[in-house]
């Protein structure tokens, strides 16, 4: 296919800030291989009506559409207006996004039960004192029971969390005691997992309801579902399976692949199977195999957020994030990339046919025309994965050695920073973070969260948010591609610290920290919300009272539609980076933007120019810390006037 001339010299420069993505880029266009940025200018210009949501196409009277200028239809075939539109399909984002991580979560849970029955040898519990902290938490009895006996009963526990029994989820318990009351007056405490994901599908049926702020203010609730359901206990059972993360060292980017080994890509979300890929990549038998076809070894880099569990865990090192996916296989040296579920683009498969490169793709629910499934269970695990890093080793002697081009070198990162792990350097309790934070010397803390568009260049509105914070003395923790972006940026070791503020940068070195923590994956965003929840029962506070904030400068998916949405439920201020479609609705826009700080204590916010989100972060940060009676900058020296009452 010939390339598009929007790439034309070195045009692919102005799609990414890294010099990896750079050189794949530049053979991409050289070998005429399409790529995101190629298939994104083909759809340009891309549909007006669908950017603001004032699209509808969820029952067969349609599709219809809402003239944002008012020139044209008003209303669709069935009556709904921009309103119930917009809000309809906002929804529907937040429960697809919900149910992914639902899912996730599940995965994960059903495995610990199978462990519990003694059902499956690939898995183990690795953290047994989080096991039983958890079923203390449950309320269950673990006193003289077995390991093996409190993974079953826990996991029957939670298995009711994705239906209605219990009327609500076990870790909203978590909250301030405020929150929890917010809640209960909005009548929006999750009361399963499942069931707000089904209840907002039904909701959003034509003819159900017809209130915009009755959908949205259920799409609180379905995103609840997620952060205090599907993602949280997908967080904390691998925790419990696999082990609770500890600070380590690691290296990131394209540079991570070896010249003279089988290189196998880890890619997706859950760990079940990259858990058993690891330890049969160690194998003795396969290792031999390998060398007996010339190579030094097996090669795991990660990723995604399957990348950012292994990291966390393993140490295994990153070759990149969300948009890297189909530059990896262009260096012409990866032997198989293994994936799951989440955030894989089909493309994968038709850019492996230009190499050598193997897809396997793993799960019975997440299937790609032209690669080969392996389908994979729990019970056979070691199996399965022994199975498939023999498919990779093999195909080592398909690699053409003129055809590989491994770009850069990698870049030092540390990750691994679980709740318990930042407690524990803090001395187990958070009194250290809370002094430092009333002192001045750290003034707040963001969460930078989420993933790549290929609408934003590549890394850009991640690493220039991050930096504005830091050199601010703002402590920034970041998670899934964020962390990946601001890892290859070199902001993730603890000599980063030296780009930091002087009170950022003392907390640091007294630590040996980085001023940017890698918390996990997307679904241990909820670490922060557990993180940000203990500092405000710490000091008796709601959550919405902190100097805290949330952004997602690069998203794209519906589950971080959902993971805005919990935090902002939480009362946690979120800045996004790329527009929601929600513009088409005047109503809608006003009530995420101005109205829910009246209602949850927190709202969103659209910036996509990186330096001015970060001036609105310092903004909000310094009026929570006037708020609490701490020392706080007067605005107009953070480079804002004062904000004019709404």
């Amino acid at each position: 296919m010939k390339m598009n001339t929007h790439f034309s010299g070195n045009g692919y420069r102005r799609l990414s800030i890294n010099k990896d993505t750079w050189a794949m880029l530049e053979r991409a266009q050289d070998e005429g291989i399409p790529t995101v940025w190629e298939r994104l200018a083909a759809q340009e210009p891309q549909c007006g009506y669908c950017e603001l949501g004032v699209s509808c196409r969820i029952c067969a009277m349609g599709p219809c559409r809402i003239d944002p200028f008012g020139e044209g239809p008003q209303r669709g075939v069935c009556g709904a207006d921009a309103d119930i539109i917009v809000a309809r399909n906002l929804g529907r984002m937040i429960a697809a996004g919900a149910s992914a991580h639902g899912d996730h979560g599940r995965d994960i849970l059903e495995t610990l039960y199978l462990v519990g029955e003694g059902r499956t040898n690939a898995y183990t519990i690795s953290d047994p004192a989080k096991l039983r902290r958890l079923a203390t938490e449950y309320g269950l009895a673990v006193d003289g029971l077995s390991d093996q006996e409190v993974a079953k009963a826990l996991a029957e526990a939670m298995m009711e969390e994705f239906g209605m029994r219990k009327g609500r989820l076990q870790f909203t318990g978590r909250a301030p005691a405020k929150r929890q009351a917010l809640w209960d007056r909005l009548g929006i405490t999750p009361r399963g997992v499942d069931r707000e994901n089904v209840e907002m599908l039904h909701r959003t049926h034509m003819g159900v309801d017809n209130d915009w702020a009755n959908i949205l203010l259920h799409g609180l609730r379905t995103a609840l579902s997620d952060g205090y359901g599907g993602s949280m206990i997908a967080t904390e059972l691998s925790d419990v399976l696999f082990g609770t993360p500890t600070p380590k060292m690691s290296r990131v980017n394209l540079g991570v692949l070896k010249p003279d080994q089988v290189n196998i890509a880890l890619h997706g979300h859950n760990p079940m199977l990259s858990e058993v890929i690891v330890r049969a990549a160690q194998d003795p038998e396969l290792l031999a195999l390998a060398a007996s076809l010339g190579a030094k070894g097996i090669n795991l880099v990660g990723l995604c957020c399957t990348g950012n569990e292994v990291l966390m865990r393993k140490g295994i090192p990153m070759a990149g994030n969300h948009l890297m996916q189909e530059l990896v296989i262009m260096t012409g040296a990866l032997e198989a990339m293994i994936v799951d579920y989440q955030c894989i683009m089909p493309a994968v498969t038709d850019v492996a046919r230009c190499f050598h490169t193997q897809v396997i793709s793993t799960f019975d629910k997440a299937k790609f025309p032209g690669a080969t499934h392996i389908s994979f269970k729990p019970e056979e695990g070691v199996e399965t994965g022994k199975r498939i890093v023999r498919l990779a080793v093999e195909n080592y002697a398909r690699r053409n050695p003129a055809r590989v081009r491994i770009p850069d070198a990698p870049v030092d990162l540390m990750a691994g920073f679980s709740v318990e792990a930042i407690l524990g350097a803090l001395g187990g309790s958070p009194k250290p973070l809370i002094d430092a934070i009333a002192s001045g010397q750290i003034r707040g803390a963001v969460a930078i969260v989420g993933c790549n568009n290929p609408k934003i260049k590549q890394d850009h509105g991640h690493t220039t948010l991050a930096r504005r914070l830091i050199e601010h003395d703002i402590l920034v923790v970041v998670t899934g591609c964020a962390a990946v972006a601001n890892g290859k940026a070199g902001l993730m070791v603890p000599a980063a610290a030296e780009q930091a503020g002087p009170g950022l940068r003392s907390v640091c070195q007294a630590l040996g920290v980085p001023p940017l923590l890698h918390l996990g994956s997307c679904v241990d965003n909820t670490r922060i919300i557990t993180l940000v929840a203990a500092l405000a029962n710490a000091l008796a506070v709601d959550i919405s009272d902190l100097p805290v904030a949330a952004a997602a400068p690069e998203w794209y998916s519906e589950k971080a539609v959902a993971i805005g949405a919990y935090a902002v439920a939480s009362g946690v201020y979120t800045v996004l980076g790329v527009q929601p479609p929600i513009y088409g609705s005047r109503n809608v826009l006003n009530l995420l933007a101005e109205g829910l700080e009246g209602v949850v204590g927190a709202r969103f916010a659209v910036e996509p120019d990186p330096e001015k989100a970060a001036v609105l972060i310092r903004r909000h940060i310094e009026a929570r810390r006037k708020a609490l009676g701490l020392p706080a900058l007067a605005p107009e020296s953070i480079g804002l006037p004062e904000p004019v009452p709404v």
